[in-house]
């Protein structure tokens, strides 16, 4: 048994921040910290005060995690960057809002540094009597990941401890965030509680304070602490700035399951893959229509995802769309609102799409978005909205008139869509063959549920409504919440990629809405988007045409074990020996990962490759800035044949690349046998490691390990039963809706049924007084179903009953 944390975060928006600028204004972003450890950063948005970000993440997380932080910074061409304010929410806080989370806005508070305070204190505390008094033994062994104080980012910290009015301090150990003391510091004769904090020594102004931890005089006495202690800061009540520094949106929702055995999972999964292997006849319902059913709107989304991820793993998300799909399209009698709605169908084909297709989008859209964010022309065709003075960017000759600013946008427009156009169109063989089959199933049940001449172009418009206003379109308005840039656009490129996912839109909706609209000023693009129908069936077509035995071929896996599941230039360096590193050590090249190997060669088409086996990966970890002067850095450390330990150290863009690569190669080596608890977050320089400044080089690691905290993306390992357990959570809330809507048996009905199905005979069924043939085929299902949900029930009770039985047992022992 194990336990799940994932914490969704949407940083929505910002208002009312203070300007931080001589202009005026401010170039606000985010940067968001789990336990004081940067997880994620915003976008910066240029010269606003009430900013829009609509980044959204989700954290795969340890259980002992603490608190989640929002800090808004202002950019700065030029020094550092301003601290505006923060937002601190902590588990507890975050565990107790509803269901749905949090959504609302949240006022900024002031950063206080004495609140900024990490990583945790190594102690071995003994209370002893005698005859003159009683006696305390502090025994102050290390300290790991302390905040950084000095510029340098380390600190020179130091102990003092506390009992009674005596106080003792440790020696400061200069320029680490992981000392080592190995101290004991003795007191006589006093009671009361025991405090320890941990400071920096400043030679010049006050020592900065950096934790603390205090125990009562009762737990002295019971039990004396010993081991690894958390630092906390010193009491106080935060409280925010009453909106003088503005406000955050945020939406931030924390998800803990407790996963059980795979045995427990298969009676749900058997249902629901029943369902689709073998669909009910007439209008009776199966249990994953019934899912579909119970679930809330804001639900659904997440249950498509699991959905598609339980029958990718069994081969099976074609058949599941497939049901879905005919589902839908057996219910619809205007094809002009097929798949129009967010519906099961609609959120399982929009999430398969994301989840297999996400390197397929990059591939065909990279090239294009690069150019129009590269080129940054300026683009308008609503008179409403353009601005003269901005022409003067498009001609040397001064400004133009605005005749000529639409020509010159209808242009450009109509060059940028031929290229977005062609790159579709021309990706039949580079679309995922799983896509494809899906696809080609939607295609025939459209064609026979409308085969009316007039509703000749319904079949294409079920496809193209999927992959051109669901899957291409949103990616070019944002390239950034698809992962094809690192950050959002300016004002003046953001406006280019909306006019051209309307076009967009507009062609995969095969023009049927053209002139309809409010937005007559894009008629001048509709002899364009009018011959583009055509090419646009064409490929269509192309994409069905896959052979029929692609249906029942289809990967267990979700990926290929050789497909590339993150790319790009990273700068690299070798762990070796040797005092300095000059900046030129660290050398430029392509690295490539997928689930077998982590390799990298000086190109993407270079022949000759370094590669390592992802099965001797033991640690993805940061690397402190101060180990060679440099931000952004992480270590991959791998065990060689002969058992030793070899690191190589690698560069990042930014923080986002960093965390995206440490949770890429970290997903993709969790299996992994020999991962090691603890490493060393500095490098082995001068004879000494930066971090602990011990010298051993073969000694034990100074930090834990962070293999559990990933980010959750499209390339996220398939998990059946942590997705069984996310569907089983929504039918325990709608059980009730489920037994009212269709049953109307009593408790004793619903244990004759676990009756039978626990393979009790017919008889024993009469005889309880409930014959199977007065049960309707849907009101069976259901009553399966409810016993499943009920058996999933009981199992997770007694689980929680025994992990209770156990604290008691493990403090009783203490």
């Amino acid at each position: 048994m194990a336990r799940n944390i994932s914490l969704n975060f949407r940083v929505v928006e910002g208002r009312d921040l203070p300007a931080k600028d001589v202009s005026g204004n401010s170039d606000p972003y985010c940067i968001v910290k789990v336990d004081h450890e940067v997880v994620a950063r915003t976008a910066t948005v240029w010269r606003n005060l009430n900013p829009f970000w609509g980044e959204e993440f989700t954290l795969h997380l340890p259980l002992d995690f603490h608190h989640l932080a929002f800090y808004v910074l202002d950019e700065d061409t030029i020094g550092h960057d301003d601290i505006i304010g923060k937002i601190s929410l902590s588990k507890e806080s975050i565990a107790a809002a509803s269901p749905r989370g949090i959504d609302s806005w949240l006022n900024l508070s002031h950063v206080d540094p004495d609140e900024e305070v990490q990583g945790e204190i190594h102690l071995d505390v003994k209370l002893l009597a005698e005859t003159q008094g009683p006696w305390l033994r502090c025994h102050i062994i290390e300290a790991r990941d302390l905040a950084p104080r000095d510029p340098s980012g380390t600190s020179d910290p130091f102990a003092r401890v506390f009992w009674g009015s005596q106080s003792l301090e440790t020696v400061t150990i200069k320029k680490t965030r992981f000392p080592h003391w190995d101290e004991v510091l003795e007191l006589h004769g006093e009671d009361g509680p025991l405090r320890v904090e941990v400071w920096d020594w400043d030679m010049v102004g006050k020592n900065d304070f950096l934790g603390m931890v205090e125990f009562p005089s009762d737990v002295l006495l019971q039990c004396p602490p010993s081991g690894w202690f958390r630092l906390l800061p010193f009491a106080s009540a935060e409280e925010d700035a009453g909106g003088k520094l503005g406000a955050l949106r945020l939406k931030v929702r924390l998800a803990e399951e407790r996963i059980l055995p795979s045995v427990y999972y298969q009676p749900l999964i058997e249902l629901l893959v029943e369902s689709v292997l073998s669909p009910a006849q007439d209008d009776t319902m199966t249990p994953l229509a019934m899912l579909d059913e119970v679930i809330s709107g804001e639900n659904r989304q997440d249950i498509a995802t699991q959905l598609v991820k339980i029958f990718l793993g069994r081969g099976l998300a074609v058949p599941l769309l497939d049901y879905l799909n005919l589902w839908e399209v057996s219910r619809t009698t205007d094809p002009n609102t097929l798949f129009r709605s967010n519906s099961l169908a609609s959120k399982s084909m929009e999430q398969f799409m994301k989840l297999v297709g996400t390197p397929y989008l990059h591939e065909v859209l990279k090239p294009c978005v690069n150019r129009i964010f590269e080129e940054k022309k300026y683009v308008e065709l609503d008179p409403c909205k353009i601005e003269l003075t901005r022409s003067r960017r498009i001609s040397f000759k001064g400004t133009l008139s605005e005749e000529h600013v639409r020509e010159n946008s209808l242009g450009l427009l109509t060059g940028y869509l031929e290229e977005i156009l062609e790159a579709i169109t021309s990706s039949v063989d580079k679309c995922p063959p799983a896509m494809r089959a899906a696809f080609r199933q939607l295609h025939r049940r459209v064609e026979e549920h409308f085969p009316e001449t007039e509703h000749e172009n319904v079949k294409y418009v079920a496809i193209s409504g999927f992959l051109f206003l669901r899957f291409f379109a949103p990616a070019i308005l944002t390239p950034k919440l698809f992962d094809l840039r690192d950050h959002h656009a300016d004002p003046q490129t953001s406006r280019s990629l909306l006019l051209l996912a309307k076009a967009v839109q507009s062609i995969g909706n095969l023009g049927q809405q053209l002139g309809q609209g409010k937005e007559q000023w894009m008629v001048p693009l509709h002899p364009f988007l009018l011959q583009s129908i055509t090419r646009v069936k064409v490929f269509l077509d192309k994409l069905v045409d896959i052979d029929a035995g692609a249906l029942e071929a289809q990967p267990r896996l979700l990926f290929s074990p050789l497909a590339v599941i993150k790319e790009g230039y990273l700068h690299l360096r070798k762990a070796e020996a040797g005092a300095l590193v000059p900046r030129f050590a660290f050398k430029k090249r392509y690295f490539c990962l997928s689930r077998e190997t982590f390799s990298y060669s000086k190109g993407p088409e270079w022949q000759v490759r370094t590669s390592i086996p992802v099965g001797r990966i033991c640690a993805v970890e940061r690397v402190d800035e101060n180990a060679f002067q440099q931000p952004h850095m992480m270590q991959v450390i791998t065990k060689t044949r002969d058992g030793q330990l070899d690191t190589i150290y690698i560069q990042c863009k930014n923080v986002n690349e960093l965390n995206q690569w440490l949770s890429a190669i970290r997903k993709a080596s969790v299996c992994n046998e020999d991962m090691l608890p603890s490493c060393h977050p500095g490098a082995f320089r001068g004879n000494r490691w930066t971090c602990c400044l011990q010298q051993d080089r073969t000694v034990q690691g100074c930090s834990r390990t962070h293999s559990a905290v990933t980010l959750g993306d499209w390339s996220d390992p398939l998990n059946p039963d942590a997705e069984a357990q996310m569907v089983y959570r929504q039918l325990l809330l709608g059980k009730n809706k489920l037994r009212k809507k269709y049953i109307e048996f009593s408790e004793e009905d619903i244990k004759q049924e676990q009756e039978v199905i626990k393979g009790q005979s017919c008889l024993e069924e009469e005889k309880a007084g409930v014959p199977e043939k007065e049960r309707t085929p849907t009101a069976a299902a259901a009553a399966h179903l409810l016993v499943v949900i009920e058996d999933l029930e009981q199992a997770h009770k007694t689980f929680e009953q025994q992990e209770k039985e156990q604290v008691a047992r493990g403090s009783l022992h203490s």
